[in-house]
């Protein structure tokens, strides 16, 4: 995940919530407002059931320390919810409940973590290069006691032939033909990789036609989810990878 990852809309539980601090001031000395607007909203824990929990811990993890270490910008703070929590929860439908999941450029965590709480029969891979985002991963999983996750510093072109799975995340990592050129070889026959992206989905799905088709992948689908009424849907490119070629 590069750094623009981190702004982008579109892993049991602790029994005790980690110590709190404040998010620091903006650039003209003014705190930050962290009060989002959909803390505490019945449709999010409707919506994630016994997610909810473990992801609502996430958010405040991140409220308390994500600006600090660089993993998203203090305007988002206020907007974890739809912008990054709910936007990461609406891929879960597109995912097996079972197998091996590996979230390439996993970051802040984003989807991964929020995956991994809600498919808790799911193993899932955070892969992430840079060794100051594993700390923080390192540290939310054993916070939020994520016994389904393993954080693995690694690009994805590095592990080939090492790592294999039954699915792959990936939020807004690259464009589509060089997302499917560093993953699709990751994944198993009839595997999925399910890609977080933005407007232009459709016309990164066709510039990537030649190299989906070297890797097995004829057809690529450009899909809305939705997760709450009012929050803007996902926009998701989900591939599958039909025939191991290379």
């Amino acid at each position: 995940m590069d750094d623009e990852q981190a702004d982008a809309p579109h892993s049991a539980r602790a029994e005790a919530e980690a110590p709190r601090t404040a998010p620091g001031p903006r650039a003209d000395g003014n705190p930050i407002d962290a009060t989002d607007p959909l803390s505490g909203d019945p449709r999010v824990s409707s919506y994630l059931g016994a997610a909810y929990e473990p992801v609502e811990h996430f958010r405040r993890l991140l409220v308390d320390q994500g600006v600090l270490r660089g993993l998203v910008g203090p305007r988002e703070l206020s907007r974890l919810w739809e912008r990054h929590l709910l936007n990461s929860a609406a891929v879960a439908q597109f995912l097996p409940t079972s197998g091996r999941l590996i979230d390439v450029g996993s970051g802040a965590g984003l989807p991964g973590v929020v995956l991994a709480t809600m498919l808790p029969g799911v193993h899932v891979t955070l892969l992430e290069p840079m060794e100051r985002r594993c700390e923080w991963l390192d540290e939310v999983v054993a916070t939020l006691v994520l016994d389904n996750v393993t954080v693995r510093r690694a690009r994805a072109e590095e592990v080939r032939g090492e790592l294999e799975a039954e699915a792959i995340t990936a939020r807004a990592v690259a464009p589509m033909d060089r997302l499917a050129r560093w993953t699709l070889p990751l994944l198993v026959r009839g595997g999925v990789l399910v890609a977080l992206k933005g407007r232009q989905a459709q016309d990164e799905v066709a510039n990537a036609r030649k190299v989906l088709r070297k890797f097995g992948a004829d057809t690529a689908e450009v899909h809305d989810a939705r997760t709450i009424d009012g929050v803007d849907a996902t926009t998701v490119v989900r591939v599958v990878r039909e025939t191991v070629r290379g």
